[in-house]
């Protein structure tokens, strides 16, 4: 079944409006709750934005893809299965949608609505560990489409989850989530002035994946070589 375009959009948007109200606000109660315990408002933190990625695949899926992320949909544009024009129309929904969702947040913990993070996630590290954490994503993406596609909301949920705690940069592994919680002085925020190294990492990450992927994914045509 298709969908229109303003369908898809709003897919997109609303879609990744929730997964920003999820890591915010989760962050937000989180840190309110672990009584300084930065390892349990992590965990606080992490289950509930795995666990709404899952819901939100399912939901969103079949309208648009759910990708709520740039370079998702960059990918996909570069595989033929997005045609560039909706993804450069994709690309602002997902940030349009990310930065309400941060403002919801905000609003339902009686935040201040307008902030910006003072987080500093800086160094070869933290970028290094955005390039790892995307190419994780696409490739648990486009591997599980080749060989389980009806696994795909189940397999996003479980590697953010994972990927949560095996990267020292909690795995944004998306701009427009890093975008959007540049927007935020809370436990999920990140300064702007560390946002620019991790969408290039973020992006190089999605498009190492695509590469590599194209290749391995590739039937050979002499199984016996």
């Amino acid at each position: 079944m298709m969908y229109t375009l303003s369908r898809r959009l709003a897919a997109e948007g609303l879609g990744t409006a929730f997964l920003l109200a999820t890591v915010v606000g989760s962050g937000i109660m989180a840190s309110r709750l672990a009584g300084g315990n930065q390892a349990l408002a992590l965990l606080g933190n992490t289950l509930p934005t795995g666990s709404v990625l899952v819901v939100l695949i399912l939901i969103f899926g079949p309208i648009s893809g759910a990708h709520f992320n740039p370079a998702v949909s960059l990918v996909f544009a570069l595989r033929g299965e997005l045609k560039w024009k909706h993804a450069l129309m994709y690309l602002p929904a997902q940030i349009a949608g990310a930065i309400a969702g941060v403002y919801a947040a905000h609003y339902m913990f009686a935040e201040p609505l307008l902030q910006v993070s003072a987080k500093l996630r800086d160094g070869s590290a933290q970028a290094f560990s955005e390039f790892i954490a995307t190419f994780g994503l696409i490739a648990t993406i486009l591997g599980t489409q080749r060989f389980r596609a009806d696994m795909i909301p189940a397999a996003v949920g479980l590697y953010i989850t994972a990927a949560y705690w095996f990267t020292a940069s909690t795995s944004f592994a998306n701009p427009a989530v890093t975008i959007a919680r540049s927007l935020s002085n809370s436990f999920s925020g990140i300064a702007p002035s560390s946002a620019p190294a991790f969408i290039v990492a973020q992006f190089v990450g999605a498009l190492a994946a695509a590469t590599f992927f194209k290749w391995l994914l590739t039937p050979d045509t002499h199984p016996g070589a």
